[in-house]
């Protein structure tokens, strides 16, 4: 799960098929599937809005 979510993050232009064959095979669910897919995405997505805003760290993640 965690390669899959790694290349999906860093490179998800190199995702295959076979790269959800190997959730399959670790005994994911599709349902499973599409939930790490998804979140792996949101997290993605959520992080470049507040980069790309400058949006900064609360005091409390410093400690």
């Amino acid at each position: 799960m965690l390669t899959y979510a790694e290349k999906l993050t860093l490179t998800p232009w190199q995702m295959v098929e076979g790269d959800v064959a190997a959730l399959r095979a670790a005994g994911f669910s599709d349902t499973d599937i599409l939930d790490i897919n998804q979140v792996t995405g949101y997290y993605a997505y959520v992080n470049r809005l507040a980069d790309g805003l400058g949006v900064e760290l609360e005091d409390f993640w410093e400690q």
